[in-house]
């Protein structure tokens, strides 16, 4: 990545100050900085307290190269504040915003707007491995190598969009201003949508990007988020999208207790099983995706009939039953028995490679664990998480303050606490059927990874059928599988092709000239 001169801006309350800066190095790169730094006062700035800023800022100019073509970009990094009824900043929001420097009028130019989960997760996934000028230094496949860093990604999106990266209070740098401030403006399904989109309407307004199209995108519980916030930023901030972006979706609020959420585990217990080779020899010699249909078909047509007649099933129909279990599944037929057909995703971590003496990941079930003891009804820890944490950590922390320049002792939470967390009036599934049905302009793109085992691919493809149960949508709502788990972008060929599905999907979904928003 080449970079320019860097003309970095701090903003707060108090004196300017200006200061040449001499040359420096950073991971594998040099760059000159002109810093203009205002401080609480002469002795003391804003690198040395661990307060949060409700309003900063730190501007620094780039270039990336994305599928040979150099790209030149601006980053903004810093916080604007989350304001209460009577106008009162409640909590400062840290955000990085890119925008592409040689684009001279924006109205045109899509703003996409990221969001990861958690819901105390920070906007870092998704920032540094895969849709912004920078990714990883990790291996093809996604595992961690070392020296721990960052490279340029010729993957990225913002050849054709403006991108901004969002941390909700508790992630990241993002802060309350005050421990007296009630969690509840800021900790539940339905606070978390309110204040992200009057936060929203502020960045929007500031940046002044209300003629651009605008996109959200959410991974895991950031789709909960994102979700919601397309009805709410359409009747409350009057803010139309033209695009949501779904990547490992939750069950969206959409009912599917009983027999339906136990059957549909079985589709990701086949690629799981697929993946690690311990399927029958006629199932294993095909390709995954010429495989998991036949699962499928069973899933919806024998098996989420045959658990919801319970002890009602005629024995002989039960053997029959969990022996295609057994057959998809890579585990025997007497657990499946033993469960009842109904089998915890927990107990299949644990089981499917105990005999080999390892667990598979949850949210990526490549990944293999050791556990203490083979004897046990779930894993130890997630195998994937920890892998992930060895090479996002190191990585956001050097990236932020080196290249981006931000200065602060703040801790940069990767997860933060936000409990307890108000599950209540979680209806942001049908939320989005709601804002789609009022903006013909709004389309959606669900990306799931086959190997996930928390925000399952089958799970996200029910939640889009019953999304549109009555399927006046489905010209605007596609889906995308990819060979990975919960974060697909961090295999090589994933990072590549969900990159470019988005792209795809941005160009699509603006209007053409003079094309009006009706039915």
């Amino acid at each position: 990545m080449k970079f320019k001169l860097l003309l970095t801006t701090f903003l707060f309350t108090g004196m300017v100050v200006f200061a040449q800066q001499p040359q420096k190095k950073t991971a594998a790169k040099e760059t000159t900085t002109t810093t203009q730094v205002t401080v609480k006062d002469e002795a003391k700035t804003a690198a040395n307290e661990r307060t949060i800023k409700v309003e900063s800022a730190v501007v620094t100019n780039h270039t990336v190269n994305i599928a040979g073509k150099s790209v030149p970009y601006k980053a903004t990094t810093g916080t604007l504040p989350v304001w209460d009824e009577d106008g009162k900043p409640i909590a400062g929001l840290f955000y990085t915003y890119y925008e592409r420097s040689d684009v001279s009028n924006r109205d045109k130019r899509p703003l996409v707007i990221s969001f990861n989960g958690g819901p105390g997760s920070a906007s870092v996934w998704m920032h540094i491995a895969y849709t912004g000028p920078v990714v990883l230094n990790i291996d093809d496949e996604g595992y961690p190598v070392q020296p721990y860093g960052y490279k340029e990604n010729p993957y990225s999106i913002l050849d054709v969009a403006d991108v901004v990266y969002v941390d909700p209070v508790n992630t990241g740098y993002s802060r309350a201003i005050s421990k007296d401030i009630p969690k509840e403006k800021f900790f539940g399904v339905r606070a978390d949508i309110k204040y992200l989109a009057e936060w929203i309407n502020t960045f929007v307004t500031r940046n002044n990007r209300w003629a651009s199209p605008k996109f959200l995108i959410g991974e895991s519980y950031g789709t909960t988020r994102v979700s919601g916030l397309a009805l709410e930023l359409q009747n409350n901030q009057w803010m139309y999208l033209n695009g949501v972006v779904l990547v490992s979706p939750t069950e969206l609020g959409i009912e599917r207790g009983g027999p339906v959420d136990a059957a549909l585990r079985l589709p990701y217990f086949a690629a799981t099983a697929w993946y690690h080779k311990v399927l029958p020899t006629d199932l294993q010699s095909k390709d995954l995706t010429a495989m998991l249909p036949e699962v499928e078909m069973f899933t919806i047509n024998e098996l989420m009939p045959a658990i919801a007649q319970g002890g009602m099933l005629a024995p002989d129909k039960r053997k029959v039953i969990a022996a295609k279990m057994a057959r998809y599944s890579g585990l025997s037929e007497k657990v499946i028995l033993d469960y009842n057909l109904n089998v915890p995703t927990d107990f299949f971590w644990k089981e499917l490679m105990r005999d080999k003496g390892f667990t598979v990941g949850r949210l990526d079930s490549r990944y293999r664990g050791i556990d203490k003891m083979s004897a046990g009804e779930g894993p130890d820890y997630n195998a994937e998480l920890t892998s992930w944490l060895h090479s996002f950590t190191p990585a956001i922390n050097m990236y932020i303050r080196n290249e981006l320049n931000y200065k602060t002792d703040l801790k940069y939470n990767m997860f933060g606490s936000v409990y307890p967390w108000d599950k209540t009036g979680d209806q942001t599934g049908d939320n989005l059927r709601q804002a789609m049905a009022q903006n013909p302009f709004l389309h959606l793109l669900v990306q799931s990874g086959y190997y996930d085992g928390a925000c399952d691919y089958f799970n996200a493809k029910y939640s889009m059928w019953q999304l549109d149960a009555a399927g006046k949508l489905k010209d605007r709502i596609f889906w995308e599988g990819y060979r990975s788990g919960h974060m697909m972008y961090l295999r090589k060929d994933d990072l590549k092709t969900a990159n470019n599905h988005i792209r795809q999907f941005i160009q699509n979904a603006l209007p053409k000239v003079g094309e009006a928003a009706k039915f």
